[in-house]
């Protein structure tokens, strides 16, 4: 008789950032479908998500893949319901209203490894610097590059499961990472991200890093924070060739600018300053090849004959996946209504 394991995932209920935590169950002769995933339950006390008197909470499956990293294993992605069936406090997945396929996105996933030694990321001495940033991005080589073997291990272990990386690269500063994620539809954009932020986080417990996904972790310096920029598009964006379809998009964005910032990602006024590539963030700006506007306008996206996407710069590397694209659908559908 084959057993399976099924590492179940969820987000707790912390905040203002969640967490991921995740627990298994064998099961015997498993097909390795969704439908044939039973519903499960938690301790919601341990996790902010219930009091101790009323503790269980529900994780209902939504996702699987398989996981390469154990034998007949796969990784199903869930949401927390209430005892009654009903959507979690903390479910951001169930605040998907409209999960148009239509819509496509490719998330730029930046982070810190966090070195658990010395609380530093790798290539920072103790109790200072390295030098400046400018070296650091798209590096190669060993005085400017640390983690390489993680990342590129991370990247095999997704690509194997089935998720949509389509990239990686060493970020501006030292220790800073980014993969790229494509998925079509909310709700699927959000399962890929959460999940390889999973597979991201267990990696880095064999290397002795932590992910840290704070949007300025280092302070008030001078080097760049994390984002976790929200490329996007729709079938007018990419077929019309219309370049009014562009401008009234931005246009509506820069006017549901809280709509977006709050979800947008805790501690993002630390990184949206208007230094280091970000617009201030209680103002708004779009433009062409701009990497300091709110909205980016890909330059390949006018020499394409206004065909193609729009970077919404803005969102910060912790934020929740599943918020971000019901946010930019409901904006862009506004827009073109």
């Amino acid at each position: 008789m084959m057993k399976a394991k099924l590492e179940y995932i969820w987000l707790d209920g912390y905040e203002p950032t969640q967490s991921l935590r995740s627990k298994t169950m064998v099961r015997s002769d498993f097909s390795g479908k969704l439908e044939d995933c039973p519903m499960w339950v938690f301790d919601g006390s341990s996790t902010e998500q219930a009091e101790g008197g009323s503790s269980d909470c529900l994780l209902k499956p939504v996702a699987i893949i398989p996981d390469p990293d154990r034998n007949n294993g796969y990784l199903v992605m869930t949401e927390v319901l209430n005892p009654d069936g009903s959507p979690h406090v903390s479910n951001g997945r169930a605040t998907i209203d409209d999960d148009d396929a239509d819509f496509w996105f490719g998330f730029e996933q930046e982070y810190f490894l966090w070195d658990t030694d010395t609380d530093l990321p790798p290539g920072f001495p103790r109790g200072g610097f390295p030098g400046p940033q400018g070296p650091y991005y798209c590096s190669v080589g060993a005085s400017n590059t640390f983690g390489r073997d993680f990342v590129e291990e991370h990247l095999d272990i997704c690509l194997e499961a089935g998720l949509n990386v389509e990239g990686i690269n060493a970020e501006v500063a030292t220790g800073q990472w980014e993969f790229q994620i494509f998925a079509k539809g909310a709700h699927e954009a959000g399962d890929q991200i959460w999940l390889a932020r999973y597979l991201l986080e267990r990696t880095g417990e064999k290397y002795g890093y932590a992910i840290n996904y704070h949007p300025k972790p280092l302070g008030d310096t001078d080097w760049n924070g994390s984002g976790m920029h929200a490329n996007f598009s729709n079938a007018a964006m990419r077929d019309l060739g219309d370049e009014a379809v562009f401008t009234k998009i931005c246009e509506n964005f820069g006017r549901h600018i809280e709509r977006h910032m709050s979800v947008y990602g805790a501690y993002n006024d630390q990184r949206l300053t208007g230094k280091h590539e970000t617009q201030s963030i209680d103002q708004f700006s779009y433009g062409v090849s701009d990497r300091g506007a709110s909205i980016r306008i890909p330059v390949s996206t006018v020499v394409d004959g206004w065909k193609g996407r729009l970077e919404d710069r803005r969102t910060a590397s912790n934020a929740d996946p599943y918020k971000v694209a019901a946010a930019i659908i409901k904006t862009s559908k506004e827009a073109l209504a």
